[in-house]
């Protein structure tokens, strides 16, 4: 099968975790060189570039990549694509490692593309002595205007017809570190009249001399993004390079530089669509402006869509590959909307998370009729739809809080929660009358005085009587006192970088984080460990922040329980 063939999408979905999904472009593609014997195993790779943390485009690619792999029993390589000493740190090579094993993938070798320059480098002088690639000596903005447009071809380098043996010598003096930066390049000799300007003669190495992470001052000269890539699947066996459609233009390169080099294997590249998510950024140097720049509080910020970031928020591994999974793999390019990826987060957790009072913005509530100094402990469920999860013990005293929410001096005729003479049930227990609202001299409420109906507990005879309103309510003495913060889309458009003439971080949502500082929790929250999630009652889901201690607890909502911005995106389509 050609390497330059046309890929018909096929399908829309993409697999979980090694298992046989439905069918699409690229698995298809595979079975069938699997069918003619071309492989016996699929071997693939992710080589994220080290300058950034990983973000959910990226995922989609990691869980693409290792599907792949273990359905067609063969393993995946993590590459860093370290040829750019300027921007990679060891700190987001860590980062990665952590979120690829985070989303459940373990990488068979970890490769750096440095592991290659001395391999690389022979390979360039095989081009050069071959007459394939020559030395150009001009200056980078010369090159680029020589390069032409999409309806002109591009101009003969004046240093193209260079010898090779002079190319071969300035090369070798290049990586010996006698020349300053810029002062000479490596360059492709292919075709200045090529449609592609891909093949324009690029360029293949540079002269930077930067100090390198894992070579140090080995290396003054670096090999771009096209040359390493493509070598550096060939000197791992890499059957399938499975990459984003920015790429596709990229091929022939990727292609040529395969075809006339004596490398050990002959991958081929398959490009799909990249994920684009509505109400954020999935660019990695706009992300690193939000950071810089301090519109967050750093990659790890729950509002960013970067892996580290949505796994502090709350989301779970399981939740972004089913969200993989749901937006499939195609060569259509397309929006999705943010409500897809909070809705793999939502029927991720609620059949397994834990359900637990909270009241976040409080309203004291004194039970005038339940026995002062006295607290009764109520057996509740852990999951009301899953009774095999248990139960916990709750306590209920004479004062508790309810959410101020809860509460509407002059409430309209539909509103089935807590009024003056008004009725409601508290979750599990009873049901309370509002009998007096106590209130300072500028008419704000201070708190309610009730009494309660000792007939109608829950689960006891006598129970039966209805009321239209069930609310939720923490036990004033028991208490836990935190912080809770609410998080939302990180910006008020779904497309913040549509608008050319203005600043994206323009339309930033200034409510995206909501703080609120005096949250009161049911006992049982202060046990919670960071990473555990549970579902605030008629709230929401939440897990502790990194930054929570026993002296202060924080909580981060992940994900609300219902849609609300439905309706909003109703506005912009």
């Amino acid at each position: 099968m050609s390497k330059q063939q046309n890929d018909k999408d096929t399908s829309a979905h993409s697999e979980h975790e090694g298992e046989t999904g439905p069918a699409h472009f690229i698995r298809n593609r595979i079975r069938q060189d699997m069918a003619a014997g071309h492989l016996e195993q699929v071997i693939t790779r992710f080589p994220p570039e080290p300058n950034g943390y990983l973000h959910l485009g990226h995922a989609k690619s990691i869980v693409l990549n290792f599907a792949m792999a273990n359905e067609f029993g063969g393993y995946t390589n993590l590459r860093f694509d370290d040829t750019n000493p300027i921007k990679e740190e060891q700190r987001y090579i860590d980062a990665i490692r952590v979120d690829v094993r985070w989303l459940g993938y373990t990488w068979k070798n970890e490769c750096y593309a440095s592991d290659y320059f001395e391999t690389l480098y022979q390979y360039a002088l095989y081009l050069i002595e071959h007459e394939l690639a020559y030395i150009d000596s001009q200056d980078a903005e010369a090159i680029r205007v020589q390069r032409g447009t999409l309806t002109e071809p591009g101009q003969n380098s004046p240093f193209r017809d260079r010898p090779a043996s002079e190319s071969l010598d300035l090369f070798k003096r290049m990586r010996a570190g006698e020349f300053e930066d810029g002062k000479h390049v490596l360059r492709a000799r292919i075709d200045m009249a090529a449609p592609n300007i891909n093949l324009r003669d690029p360029v293949l190495y540079r002269i930077r001399h930067q100090h390198h992470a894992r070579t140090g001052d080995d290396w003054c000269i670096y090999p771009n993004y096209d040359f390493a890539h493509g070598q550096s699947d060939a000197i791992e066996h890499i059957t399938h390079s499975l990459c984003t459609l920015e790429f596709e233009d990229h091929r022939p390169l990727y292609d040529w530089l395969i075809e006339h080099l004596p490398v050990p294997s002959q991958p081929q590249q398959i490009e799909f669509s990249r994920l684009n998510l509505d109400f954020t950024v999935l660019s990695k140097r706009k992300l690193a402006q939000l950071v810089d720049e301090g519109h967050v509080a750093g990659w790890d910020d729950p509002r960013m869509p970067t892996l580290a970031g949505i796994r502090r928020r709350g989301y779970t591994p399981e939740s972004i590959r089913a969200f993989c999974t749901e937006i499939g793999v195609t060569k259509s390019e397309s929006i999705i909307p943010f409500g897809v990826l909070e809705n793999a987060l939502r029927n991720n957790l609620n059949p397994i998370a834990p359900r637990r009072l909270a009241v976040l913005k409080p309203l004291k509530i004194v039970l005038t009729n339940f026995p002062e100094g006295e607290t009764e402990w109520l057996e509740l469920p852990n999951h009301p739809q899953h009774p095999d999860q248990g139960t916990r013990k709750v306590p209920i005293t004479r004062e508790l809080y309810i959410e101020q929410d809860d509460f509407m001096l002059e409430a309209p005729r539909k509103f089935f929660r807590l009024k003056p003479e008004g009725e409601v049930r508290l979750r599990g227990a009873f049901i309370i009358r509002c009998d007096e609202v106590i209130q300072d001299d500028d008419g704000n409420v201070l708190e309610l005085h009730c009494s309660l109906d000792p007939e109608s507990r829950s689960g006891q005879p006598g129970s039966e009587r209805k009321v239209k309103g069930t609310i939720h309510w923490v036990s004033a003495e028991h208490a836990v006192d935190a912080e809770v913060r609410l998080y939302d889309r990180l910006f008020s458009v779904p497309n913040p970088s549509a608008d050319k003439d203005k600043d994206f971080t323009e339309f930033l949502n200034p409510e995206s984080l909501v703080t609120l500082p005096n949250a009161k929790l049911e006992p049982m929250l202060a046990e919670l460990n960071s990473g555990e999630l549970v579902q605030f009652e008629r709230t929401g889901y939440f897990t502790p922040d990194i930054d929570s201690t026993s002296e202060h607890r924080v909580f981060n909502r992940a994900v609300t329980l219902r849609d609300g911005w439905a309706k909003i995106e109703k506005q912009f389509s």
